[in-house]
């Protein structure tokens, strides 16, 4: 079954898009690396300064309220503490409460979040100011814890020195040389982070819109690392194209010094190394052809003499005036004679067809008509071992004297290799003609059918020894490629070989011979 490629799957395949692709791959890879860096330092920076900012607003707050308070306090104080926090944030949104040696917090606003557990075991396992991020309502806060401390023996009043920076509450680490003791206050305050969110928000979109105008940007110098990988690799595939048909004489430019370029000069040197070693085998090719028509020549004149002298020989032999011994010497050399004589001519045979110098003259004819004088100038007609199959006509364009060898070499060939009767059998499927000639023998070991038209080839270990040159298959192809024709050979399934024949119909009646 014939397949066919799609050209976009071809395309989508092919190393140009796999270049670009890997290249904006990696630039993708490089923008959203640097992107998830920055993103992640200015997120940092962001909140980090969101978070400094509150703790020293707070203190500051803080220094100023905490004087004023009386210790211990109520929860009236505490309420109005954290009432006057609240009112003194002003745009941060402060919602404080506070409480007094481990007690609940206390609040003047009622939407103030819960201080997280955390925060508060922080802030009096510590004694120092803790902050932490925290979820409430869907939206980010920030909470902070701050200790208040006595500032001198009179009982005033006032914050720690100490600043937390962890997201996860725990306390920092560094402490005031001139903090007092704790007064057992500590105030919580949380203020929502939108505007901070909204700030990490822009930069999230920012990196967004950058992103697409900077594929963009590294498609430019993509397409160009392609084109200039795949042009030199381009010019090697029209290269190897061209050697494949034939011109070993094709030698590439091979500029720079890269991998490609030492590639390139590979090439030639394979294409010179093909180029010389194809000039040396038709060389020898050819000297082998004109070897084998000169000696198949010079063979004919002394081959012509001893067949007039093997005649004469056979004539005595035939008459009796020949001892016994001799002969049978006759005959036997009589024999090789004419073994001999055939040989050389399908070796002459064999080197027209090299030199494509073999003749040919087609006429219309019914092929019923050329098997029937195959077999009768062969004496296969009467004798019963070959049986002619001829049900309808068969009008074909050929050269009679060319097909008459074929069949002559494959009824041969299945009465020499197989068992009697052999089927000679014509048979029209719409513009083609096939003959097939099938025997009745063992049939073709499997391991000869690739080489059964290969010139002396003969499959002696599997059938009887034969006298032929070994060239007769051969030459049976060659003249039915040269009537534009098929040979094959296939065994039968019932047992025997068969050849089959394939011709194309002609067009006009057929005439006669």
């Amino acid at each position: 079954m014939r397949r066919f490629r799609l050209p976009f799957r071809s395309a989508a395949r092919g190393l140009r898009v796999r270049l670009v692709v890997a290249f904006l791959l990696a630039a993708a890879f490089g923008a959203l690396l640097t992107a998830g860096l920055t993103f992640h330092r200015a997120r940092a920076a962001i909140l980090d300064r969101a978070e400094e900012t509150a703790v020293a607003d707070l203190r500051t707050q803080l220094d100023s309220l905490a004087p004023d308070l009386t210790l211990p306090p109520t929860a009236e104080d505490l309420r109005g503490l954290t009432r006057q926090i609240d009112q003194a944030g002003g745009a941060r949104a402060w919602h404080a409460s506070a409480s007094y040696r481990g007690g609940e917090p206390v609040t003047a606003s009622p939407g103030t979040p819960p201080v997280p557990d955390e925060l508060r075991r922080a802030v009096e396992d510590s004694g120092r100011a803790v902050h932490q991020r925290t979820e409430h309502d869907g939206r980010p806060w920030l909470a902070l814890g701050m200790p208040v401390a006595y500032t001198d023996d009179s009982g005033d009043t006032g914050t720690d020195a100490g600043t937390g920076t962890d997201a996860d509450a725990h306390a920092d680490t560094d402490t005031s040389a001139d903090a007092g003791s704790l007064s057992g206050l500590i105030v919580y305050a949380a203020f929502p982070l939108d505007d901070d969110r909204a700030d990490i928000d822009a930069l999230v979109t920012a990196a967004e819109a950058g992103a697409v105008p900077a594929l963009a940007l590294a498609l430019v110098p993509a397409l160009f690392a392609a084109r200039s990988v795949l042009r030199p690799v381009r010019r090697l595939r029209h290269g190897a194209e061209r050697i494949a048909a034939g011109e070993l004489d094709t030698r590439l430019d091979a500029p720079g010094r890269d991998e490609l370029a030492d590639l390139t000069r590979s090439f030639n040197t394979m294409a010179e190394t093909l180029d010389r070693d194809a000039a040396e085998l038709r060389r020898l090719e050819a000297g082998a052809r004109r070897f084998a028509a000169d000696v198949a020549h010079e063979l004919r004149t002394p081959l012509a003499a001893m067949a007039a002298v093997t005649e004469v020989l056979d004539e005595d032999a035939a008459s009796g005036v020949l001892p016994a011994d001799t002969e049978d010497a006759v005959r036997l050399i009589s024999e090789e004679v004419r073994a001999l004589a055939r040989t050389v001519e399908d070796l002459m045979e064999v080197s027209r067809f090299d030199a494509k110098a073999a003749p040919v003259h087609r006429e219309d004819v019914d092929l019923r008509t050329l098997v029937t004088k195959t077999l009768q100038l062969r004496g296969w007609a009467h004798d019963g071992r070959v049986r002619a199959d001829l049900p309808e006509p068969a009008p074909v364009r050929v050269d009679p004297r060319r097909i008459d060898v074929v069949l002559g070499n494959l009824v041969a060939n299945a009465l020499h290799h197989g068992r009697p009767p052999v089927t000679v059998a014509v048979r029209v499927r719409g513009d083609r003609v096939r003959v097939t000639v099938t025997d009745r023998g063992p049939g073709i070991p499997d391991e000869a059918l690739p080489y059964v038209f290969d010139r002396f080839y003969k499959a002696d270990a599997a059938r009887p020894r034969s006298g032929g040159s070994g060239l007769g298959l051969a030459i049976a192809q060659e003249n039915a490629a040269l009537n534009d024709g098929t040979l094959t050979a296939a065994n039968h399934p019932d047992g025997g070989a068969v050849f089959t024949l394939t011709l194309p119909s002609a067009a006009s009646s057929p005439g006669t011979t």
